[in-house]
């Protein structure tokens, strides 16, 4: 890896030049906005190909809230990308393996600059049994679902969700001149519960290409909707809506990701605050205890040997009001 001079000073400053702790100087407070409470899961690991960070999101309030996928603040230093897997120190012999009748690719909504693409894997950890519909078509089986847009003239994959145990995964474009970023961290959303691993449920999924929305109809009852608000070369926008309240004492929303050490992670610190706090709350991922915050970023202030590029993650706008219909 190589990094311009300036590198070390940003990562130093990432927080404090941070569009997040600066909005939080002068954000209006919506009457609707609430705080949540986020509770760490988190366990050591030595596999970086396991997801032992685990944040939930708990609230029986929310009905809305803002999910964020922005590129890390030392994205503009980056010479040469690292985004190879790691199995060092791991085992996945005891992992649970579903056989598929067939593997296969699939197209099923295709314009000049939108378009979803699914695969059937040879095997997966849970059965593929989720209907995935897009208009009239629908697609049974799906292991993975790709959103795929036009950007400087050829295709970007920018959002994948996974059917079978709800996981999501969110890039921004890639910044400035670099040709492609990582994905990194996953996020559950929905009631989250654990079968083996944390996972959501799904009784199906639809997509509206006009709106580009996704609705979530739940197992557990009740659905979601994941709307793409902003997509550029510096974040991803996903506006989150629920129809009704959790389960209880069940999660609306989790985050999935590793971490190793510092240097070998994709999320390796939190930082967080309250609707009126007069700064942000830090700290490492394994040492955070938990908070009520109406907003929280998770990621990483210097480079990482895995997935070097992936985004850091934001939760916040966290709202009793659901969005509009």
């Amino acid at each position: 890896m190589t990094f311009r001079p300036f590198a070390l000073a940003l990562c130093a400053l990432a927080l404090a030049a941070s569009p997040f702790a600066a909005r939080a100087q002068t954000e209006t407070i919506d009457p609707n906005q609430i705080a949540v409470q986020v509770l760490n899961k988190t366990e050591p690991e030595l596999c970086a190909e396991r997801d032992n960070v685990d944040l939930e999101f708990v609230s029986p309030e929310v009905r809305r809230f803002r999910l964020q996928a922005v590129h890390p603040s030392y994205i503009g230093t980056i010479a040469v990308d690292r985004w190879a897997p790691d199995f060092t120190a791991c085992d996945m012999s005891h992992d649970p393996n579903f056989k598929a009748d067939n593997s296969r690719r699939v197209t099923f909504y295709e314009t000049p600059d939108l378009w979803i693409t699914g695969f059937t894997f040879p095997g997966f950890w849970r059965p593929a049994n989720v209907p995935v519909r897009v208009g009239d078509r629908v697609e049974q089986g799906l292991h993975l679902v790709q959103v795929w847009v036009r950007h400087r003239e050829r295709a970007e994959e920018v959002l994948v969700f996974y059917p079978p145990d709800g996981y999501w995964r969110a890039r921004p474009l890639p910044f400035r001149d670099m040709r492609w970023t990582a994905y990194g961290s996953s996020f559950l959303i929905g009631p989250v519960e654990v079968q083996q691993r944390p996972i959501v449920a799904l009784k199906e999924v639809s997509f509206d290409p006009t709106t580009k929305t996704f609705t979530l109809q739940f197992v557990r009852g009740g659905q979601a909707t994941i709307r793409i608000d902003t997509l550029d070369d510096e974040r991803q926008v996903l506006d989150i809506s629920y129809s009704d309240a959790m389960p209880a004492d069940t999660p609306f929303a989790a985050m999935r990701s590793m971490y190793t050490t510092e240097f070998n992670a994709d999320v390796a610190r939190v930082a967080w605050r309250s609707l009126k706090s007069p700064g942000w709350g830090e700290s490492n991922i394994l040492a955070f205890q938990g908070a009520t915050a109406s907003e929280l970023w998770a990621g990483r202030l210097t480079p990482s040997m895995h997935n070097l590029s992936a985004p850091d993650m934001v939760f916040g706008k966290f709202s009793k009001q659901a969005a509009p219909k």
